[in-house]
């Protein structure tokens, strides 16, 4: 193994496929866990796939994977919005960070939805495409890797 990609997914995302499908479509946490793992299988690296609706389970996590992730793919969901102990915890890591929204937030229908406060510490942001993104994100991190290493 190449080293470990984190995929972390903040409140709400533990109801993926009932919570709102259309907006957020039907496929289930499940389904996005078995596509992000495909994708790092096939690239020779690890995959953490984990759920919280507790921001202080996010930041452990982080702080956890900050120094020897390969990368972390980050869906704060609501943290997005004022959830700066998890900004913070973002701020320390070494490792590329990709911020994916299944949703586009910049078409959604209140405005502070467009304004997620992860953008400023973020490498990229991947929103709009549904859960695909969340593989695309994990492609990324190991193509982006694969050429450091």
């Amino acid at each position: 193994m190449r080293g470990t990609i984190h995929v972390l997914n903040g409140p709400n995302l533990n109801l993926l496929g009932e919570r709102e499908p259309a907006i957020y479509g039907h496929d289930t946490l499940a389904d996005v866990e078995a596509m992000c793992r495909a994708e790092a299988d096939a690239a020779g690296y690890a995959l953490e796939f984990r759920q919280t609706n507790a921001e202080h389970e996010m930041v452990d996590w982080i702080q956890a994977a900050r120094k020897d992730a390969a990368g972390i793919v980050i869906n704060p969901a609501a943290f997005s919005y004022a959830a700066y102990p998890v900004l913070d915890a973002l701020k320390l890591c070494d490792c590329p960070i990709v911020e994916v929204h299944i949703s586009n937030i910049h078409r959604r229908e209140a405005e502070w939805r467009s304004k997620s406060i992860m953008t400023q510490v973020v490498t990229g942001i991947v929103s709009g495409l549904g859960v695909h993104g969340y593989a695309l994100a994990v492609r990324h991190i190991a193509e982006v890797r694969g050429r450091t290493k």
